[in-house]
C-alpha cells in the first residue's frame, strides 16, 4: 500500500513516500519496524505492554503525532455510520467515491446542524 501512495504538495508534484507511519499496538512487531527503518519511514507506533521496548533513549515515541491519527480513526467511524459505505454496496469505484462524499456532506450538515450549538 505505501508502494503507491502519493502525498499531494502545495507546490510541485506529489511526493510518493512519507516520512512517518502511524499504526496501533497490532503492528508493533520487529519485521514491521525493521521494514519501515529500511525504507526511511519512522514508525509512530506504541510498543505492546508485554513486549520489550528498548529503553536505551534511541527509540523515541512521538506521542503529538500519535495523536494525529485519532483523526483519520475518526472520519473512518463516522463514515461507517452510513451502513451503505461500511458494507460496501456500490461496486464500481467511481459510485463509491459518490456515496463517500454524500456520507461526509451528511456528517458535515449533521454537526452544523446539530441542536447541541
Amino acid at each position: 500500500m505505501i508502494d503507491g501512495l502519493q502525498v499531494p504538495q502545495p507546490v510541485g508534484r506529489p511526493r510518493t513516500r512519507p516520512t512517518r507511519v502511524a499504526g496501533d499496538k497490532g503492528y508493533s512487531c520487529r519485521r514491521i519496524r525493521d521494514w519501515l527503518a529500511d525504507h526511511g519511514l519512522t514508525a509512530v507506533i506504541p510498543h505492546k505492554d508485554n513486549e520489550l521496548a528498548r529503553t536505551d533513549g534511541r527509540v523515541k515515541f512521538d506521542k503529538l503525532t500519535y495523536k494525529r491519527r485519532a483523526i483519520i480513526e475518526n472520519v473512518i467511524g463516522w463514515l461507517k455510520e452510513c451502513r451503505r459505505v461500511g458494507t460496501r454496496y456500490e461496486k464500481l469505484a467511481g459510485s463509491f467515491q459518490a456515496m463517500l462524499q454524500l456520507a461526509m456532506i451528511r456528517n458535515c450538515l449533521k454537526i452544523a446542524f446539530s441542536d447541541r450549538a
